[in-house]
């Protein structure tokens, strides 16, 4: 998350100390089907997030489904997840970097979770982290696509 995201949830968390944690946005993409690696794109439509809280930096997760899912894809809004769904998410956020270690403690917490809206306001925030840090990337995307339209 960047220093937009970071202000932002500094202020809805009334903590003063809150930066971003300089990372991309985190999105989950519920789905029935398998995805066994993390470099895909899949439409897919934000329903929610988690707002994480690691080491004093904002460290959102936006959740959202994908679109046309048999299982998810109905779901317009964290709140119709079933609770053993997100409490399975919340436990994977809280423990997926930690490493089994005697002498260190990694202090992340939970700090909300948050439907639809708050999800796209948190996105908002981070495409403009975005566009501030790497400018505006429209240009970029048509020379990809020109090189990729190239055969």
């Amino acid at each position: 998350c960047g220093p937009l995201v970071g202000h932002h949830t500094s202020e809805t968390l009334q903590r003063q100390e809150l930066e971003g944690d300089g990372d991309p946005m985190d999105i989950c993409v519920l789905t029935e089907k398998p995805i066994t690696h993390g470099d895909v794109l899949v439409p897919a439509i934000p329903i929610g997030g988690i707002r994480l809280v690691d080491k004093n930096q904002a460290d959102d997760k936006i959740v959202a489904v994908m679109v046309g899912d048999k299982q998810y894809g109905s779901l317009r809004d964290i709140s119709q997840l079933n609770e053993a769904t997100l409490d399975g998410l919340v436990h994977y956020f809280l423990t997926y970097k930690d490493m089994p270690s005697p002498t260190r403690a990694r202090k992340v917490e939970v700090a909300a979770v948050y439907g639809r809206n708050e999800a796209l306001k948190v996105i908002e925030y981070s495409l403009q982290d975005y566009v501030e840090h790497f400018h505006e990337p429209s240009a970029r995307m048509e020379r990809v696509l020109a090189c990729l339209t190239r055969v």
